[in-house]
C-alpha cells in the first residue's frame, strides 16, 4: 500500500535539492504531485521528470497563491519548502551589523511571507474536508544563533514558530489539519554552492562545515524527504505542532571522541 495514495500534494521551491526530493518520494508513494517554482525551466523539467504536474508559484505573491488556490483549490498535504539564504549571488554582509535592510526584507519575503501565504492556502484548501498536512521547512538555523546569516537564521526561526500556532488554530476550530516543521542541518544541496566553491580546497571546505556534527558528514534531500513522507502520511495524524531535527546528532551536543 502507497502511503500517499491519490493524496493531492503540494510543493513549493520543489524545481530542486528538498523540494524535488520530497516531490519524487511524494509521487513513489503515490501521491498526486504539484511541483511549483519560480523557476519555470527547471520546474517544469523536474515535474516531467518525477511524472508529476508544475504549476509556475512566487510565493512572496498574494496574487499567485490566488491563481493556484484556482487551479488546485483542495489539497490534502502542502509543503512550504521555498527558501532562500541570502548568499544566492554571492557572498554579501548578513551579519546583524552590516546587513542591509533591503537584504533582510529579501530574505524574509520568500521564507516567511512565503510561508505564511502558504500555510493560509493549505487551511483554505482543507477545511472543507477538515483534514490535512501541513509541512513547513524551517532549518536548524531556525533553533540557534547564526551570526553570518542573521535574515535567514530569524526567518527560519519564526517558522518554527508560526507552524505551532498553525497548527494550534487549527486544532481550535476542530479541524483535523496538522502543522509540524521540519529542521535540517547541513544538507548537501545546490544552496551551499557559494559557500563550498569550485576550487582544490572545496572537500577541506566541506569537511570543516560539517566538522561539529557528530556525524561527520552532510545530511541527503531523500532523508529529509523520508520524514516529510512520514509527517504527510496517515501514520502521523497524532503529531502536530511538533519539530523534528535532521541534523546528524548536532543539537544534541559534542561527540566524545573514543579513548
Amino acid at each position: 500500500m502507497q502511503r500517499l495514495n491519490n493524496k493531492t500534494c503540494v510543493v513549493t521551491g520543489a524545481a530542486r535539492g528538498i523540494g524535488r526530493a520530497i516531490a519524487a518520494r511524494f509521487h513513489a508513494e503515490g501521491g498526486l504531485v504539484i511541483v511549483t517554482d519560480i523557476d519555470h525551466a527547471a520546474g517544469a523539467a523536474a515535474a516531467a521528470d518525477i511524472g508529476c504536474r508544475f504549476e509556475l508559484l512566487d510565493v512572496r505573491k498574494e496574487a499567485d497563491w490566488s491563481r493556484l488556490a484556482g487551479i488546485v483549490p483542495v489539497a490534502d498535504v502542502v509543503v512550504n519548502n521555498a527558501g532562500v539564504t541570502g548568499f544566492e549571488a554571492g557572498m554579501v554582509a548578513h551579519d546583524p551589523e552590516h546587513a542591509s535592510l533591503a537584504d533582510w526584507h529579501a530574505v524574509h519575503r520568500v521564507n516567511l511571507d512565503g510561508t505564511f501565504l502558504g500555510c493560509r492556502y493549505a487551511i483554505g484548501a482543507m477545511k472543507a474536508a477538515g483534514t490535512g498536512s501541513i509541512i513547513n521547512i524551517s532549518s536548524r538555523s531556525g533553533l540557534v544563533g547564526i551570526p553570518a546569516a542573521a535574515a535567514y537564521a530569524s526567518s527560519k526561526a519564526a517558522i518554527r514558530n508560526h507552524s505551532k500556532t498553525v497548527a494550534l488554530y487549527c486544532a481550535q476550530q476542530g479541524w483535523r489539519i496538522r502543522c509540524n516543521s521540519i529542521h535540517p542541518a547541513a544538507i548537501l544541496t545546490s544552496i551551499w554552492e557559494p559557500m563550498l566553491g569550485t576550487g582544490p580546497d572545496r572537500d577541506a571546505r566541506m569537511q570543516a562545515l560539517v566538522a561539529d556534527t557528530p556525524l561527520k558528514r552532510f545530511g541527503l534531500p531523500d532523508e529529509v524527504a523520508a520524514i516529510a513522507v512520514t509527517l504527510a502520511s496517515d501514520e502521523a495524524t497524532y503529531i502536530t505542532g511538533t519539530e523534528l531535527n535532521i541534523d546528524g546528532g548536532l543539537l544534541a551536543g559534542s561527540a566524545a571522541s573514543p579513548g
